[in-house]
């Protein structure tokens, strides 16, 4: 239907074209309908775009550009021959009013009042653009011809200072002249590139699957390589090397080596020492003293002994051959001047007189 309200093709029975012209005049209403309201004033309500972005000075909110508003529209001056109009809006965030302008000088919106503007204003003389040539000076290059001359030598020494630069940028273009040459070079490049991924991920797999790993490996290094040359590394041996080694060790083993008798039994530390003082009676011998036989064991008695000479043979009997750990085998008491004589190695006596067993018991 936004299209028929334009056009209304509806007339009521008593509409006069000679009395009352067009339907408006009918209804005695404008065209533009409540938009006009304030035209008797000079005024027009508008729908106003923001141009740039500003700083309200009623909240201190920003504004963006494109923001529309319902903005009264008069015109307050000319320019030569173009009129200069006034838009009067209120913020949409407080109860302030914006009041801009046209500036046909700059082609431009200026701030009257209200609001404060953001500024992003592109410079063309900061950036080194071609600047548009205004209107006093297009008027001395008609009308001065000294200035003219005076121009046309500064811009020809502009030009000789750009020549580089523009030489530069057209070498730099050329390049690019060739659409099928540089597609063809880049996709060879791909190519490579999608090639050696793939080589360096079939090797990472490889050593991933090799030693058990499920990381990311990182890429190889000449630091690494070169720190990994320095360190040695020593193979660890074989499970055959380790068997051949045990069998070597085994065949080479004496097959009547000593029984091994338990450390703490009394029977091996005796027949130990006992081994000890034959070794001892070879020495002897040779030096001249007497032989291992002529040695006799005499058990020597303590006060156990004595106290228990009561009890039976058979306890005595088995009391002797019961024999406590670490026995004592001393020499038969010798004096001095039997020192060196065979009587003085006739026996051993065996001492049980540190034992905690009793012999009797």
């Amino acid at each position: 239907m936004g299209e028929r309200k334009g056009v209304n093709k509806y007339y009521p029975p008593d509409f006069d074209p000679a009395k009352h012209g067009s339907i408006n005049g009918y209804r005695n209403s404008h065209p533009l309908r409540e938009r006009a309201r304030k035209l008797s004033q000079g005024i027009l309500i508008i729908r106003f775009e923001m141009p740039y972005n500003i700083w309200c000075d009623g909240c201190k909110n920003h504004i963006g550009m494109g923001v529309r508003y319902n903005a009264e529209k008069k015109k307050v001056g000319t320019y030569y021959s173009t009129p200069i109009y006034r838009f009067r809006m209120k913020c949409h965030l407080c109860v302030n009013y914006i009041e801009m302008q046209t500036d046909p000088a700059t082609c431009d919106y200026v701030i009257v009042s209200g609001a404060r503007r953001k500024e992003e204003r592109w410079d063309m003389a900061e950036n080194e653009q071609i600047l548009t040539t205004e209107h006093s000076e297009k008027e001395k290059l008609e009308t001065n011809a000294m200035y003219k001359l005076d121009h046309g030598g500064k811009d020809r020494a502009k030009l000789r200072a750009a020549l580089p630069s523009l030489s530069e940028l057209q070498e730099h273009q050329a390049g690019w002249k060739d659409d099928f040459q540089l597609n063809s070079a880049l996709r060879r490049k791909f190519r490579v590139e999608k090639r050696e991924i793939a080589e360096t991920e079939e090797k990472d797999d490889e050593v991933r699957r090799r030693t058990g790993l499920s990381i990311p490996l990182v890429p190889e290094k000449e630091e690494d390589k070169r720190l990994a040359s320095l360190l040695t590394l020593q193979t660890p041996d074989s499970y055959e090397e380790k068997q051949q080694s045990k069998r070597k060790e085994i065949s080479s083993r004496s097959w009547f080596g000593s029984p091994s008798t338990p450390a703490g039994s009394a029977v091996g530390g005796l027949l130990q020492k006992l081994s000890l003082q034959g070794k001892g009676a070879a020495a002897a011998k040779t030096l001249g003293l007497a032989t291992p036989s002529a040695l006799s064991l005499v058990r020597k008695k303590t006060e156990s002994d004595t106290s228990s000479s009561g009890t039976s043979s058979t306890d005595e009997a088995r009391s002797e051959q019961t024999m406590t750990p670490d026995p004592v085998l001393t020499a038969k008491d010798c004096g001095p001047e039997e020192a060196g004589s065979d009587s003085c190695v006739k026996s051993l006596v065996v001492d049980y007189s540190d034992s905690d067993s009793d012999p009797g018991q």
